[in-house]
């Protein structure tokens, strides 16, 4: 692909507003990109619906997996924590933290730091001679300096090609659901392995759904706490909590982290990113049907039911599927994009290629999250990312002057979708 984003000139008959970044999503990362933003006095504006994502697709009774100290949204003074809001709420909150309870955090946290957070919707993004240009749902148009996405993972549900004939009533992903009680009664097999699948199919049980959970790991992987805890836990653990003991603490480090040879960056995120469910979901799948070791090599519709071969040569047939099957980054699927922008980004299979700030090829075009994952490892898919993402962006924007960005290739960037892919 091309590395010179087509631009367009502008129109001297229509007029834009101009401010120095617009970000892009109002959940975890984009609230503190603009925390930290604002706070160093960049001239900012907000698009989203505030912690939308964690409402409207994530299903309700969620616990959130991150221990307490990694569950933090950044902001520049560290006084909007989750303690600060347990104290300011009088009450405790539970440990692990409950999903509505995070959500309410995140938009306590919005009040407090970005007041501010324009909910239409983001159109499409072009690149300026000088700039970008930002068009909204309603026509309106803003040029800016620089923009932050930080627009989350929804676009990049992973459906395998075998359910792609399946309509949404008899197979969907689990991020289609905002609460699973619907299914009550009914038989549902969920495929997949990690957190998402686990918890899922015990919520599903729990909702007195006939569930079964399908995945090819040989086993269960489980991911206790206790040794986080105490002097030996700070000792093994970065207070991040991405990854196992040790690993995390080069995790919780990106720059060093992709300083290093590629077999220490690939251990590292085959390590990090291990499917596992939390301990704690242990006793309460106690009964629930769960087959190991097995793949699904055949789909087909029955009717109004699905019939699923396995590898050991039986079958179920259930009412739905459930695919627990997680996320793969291709930021091309980013609607607002345009495509002479998608074009001109340099890719590593579907992750933006990022130098220092998060910027891509594109000058002032950058990526937080999950799609800066290849260039900055594990740490930016977790809310515990925040903190670096959001100060490696204002230092990048806020620490130079227009005009002086650095243009030169990063060819240490991270082998991330290959060592994914051995998962």
């Amino acid at each position: 692909m091309g590395d010179t984003p087509i631009r367009i000139r502008e129109d001297t008959h229509m007029s834009h507003s101009r401010s120095d970044v617009i970000v892009i999503g109002a959940g975890p990362y984009g609230l503190a990109a603009a925390a930290h933003l604002g706070a160093a006095g960049a001239n900012i504006k907000v698009f989203g619906s505030p912690m939308s994502f964690w409402t409207e697709q994530m299903p309700k009774g969620m616990l959130l997996r991150s221990p307490w100290g990694a569950s933090h949204i950044s902001d520049p003074r560290w006084a909007l924590t989750l303690d600060a809001y347990e104290r300011g709420k009088g009450t405790p909150l539970s440990r692990p933290v409950p999903l509505g309870d995070f959500v309410a955090y995140g938009h306590w946290f919005q009040e407090q730091a970005v007041p501010e957070v324009d909910p239409r919707r983001i159109e499409r993004i072009d690149a300026l001679d000088d700039g970008l240009r930002v068009t909204l749902e309603d026509g309106e148009s803003l040029d800016t300096r620089r923009v932050a996405v930080a627009a989350g993972i929804s676009p990049f549900a992973y459906r395998p090609v075998e359910f792609a004939e399946l309509p949404r009533d008899l197979a969907t992903h689990s991020s289609e659901h905002a609460d699973l009680a619907s299914f009550a009664g009914r038989r549902v097999a969920v495929v997949g392995g990690g957190q998402s699948a686990f918890e899922c199919a015990v919520l599903l049980y729990e909702r007195g759904a006939q569930v079964e959970l399908l995945m090819r790991a040989p086993r269960i992987r489980w991911v206790g706490r206790a040794t986080r805890k105490g002097l030996l836990g700070h000792l093994l653990f970065h207070r991040t909590d991405v990854g196992p003991a040790f690993v995390s603490h080069l995790v919780a480090r990106p720059r060093i982290l992709r300083m290093q040879p590629g077999f220490v960056q690939r251990h590292a995120l085959r390590r990090a990113l291990a499917p596992g469910a939390s301990l704690w979901l242990r006793p309460r799948s106690k009964g629930m049907p769960i087959t190991t070791g097995r793949r699904i090599t055949s789909v087909a519709r029955a009717g109004e039911h699905v019939l699923l071969g396995l590898d050991d040569a039986t079958s179920r047939e259930v009412d739905h599927v459930l695919l627990a099957t997680g996320y793969r980054v291709d930021v091309s699927r980013y609607g607002f994009l345009s495509p002479s922008i998608v074009a001109s980004l340099r890719y590593a299979d579907g992750y933006p290629v990022l130098r220092d700030g998060l910027e891509s090829s594109v000058p002032g075009l950058h990526f937080l999250g999950a799609p800066a994952a290849h260039s900055f490892g594990p740490l930016v898919r977790f809310v515990s990312g925040t903190e670096f993402a959001a100060r490696a962006l204002t230092r990048s924007i806020v620490g130079k002057r227009a005009g002086t960005r650095d243009h030169g290739r990063d060819d240490r960037a991270l082998e991330y979708r290959s060592a994914e892919r051995q998962l």
